[in-house]
C-alpha cells in the first residue's frame, strides 16, 4: 500500500493530482484540497473554484481582491 502526503494514510487506491509541475498522492479528495489548492491571499481559505486573480495574488473572491486594495475586481460581468 501507498502513504496519502497529507494525512499519512496507509490505501491501496490513492488518487494522484497533478498541479502545475507538482503532483501528489491522496487518499481523498479532501486531503488533496488541503495540500494542493491554493489560498486565498487575503483571508487564508483553500480556493476549490475559480478565485480571482490580480497583480499576481489570487483570491477566493472580488471581495478578498477588494480589502486587500485591489481595484475594479468584480465577481460578475
Amino acid at each position: 500500500m501507498a502513504r496519502c502526503e497529507t494525512c499519512g494514510n496507509d490505501y491501496d487506491k490513492l488518487i494522484t493530482v497533478t498541479r502545475g509541475d507538482r503532483t501528489g498522492y491522496f487518499d481523498s479528495f479532501e486531503c488533496a484540497a488541503q495540500a494542493m489548492a491554493p489560498m486565498c491571499a487575503w483571508c487564508r481559505v483553500r480556493i476549490l473554484g475559480h478565485g480571482v486573480e490580480a497583480e499576481g495574488d489570487i483570491y477566493c473572491c472580488a471581495n478578498c481582491a477588494r480589502r486587500s486594495g485591489e481595484r475594479g475586481i468584480t465577481d460578475r460581468a
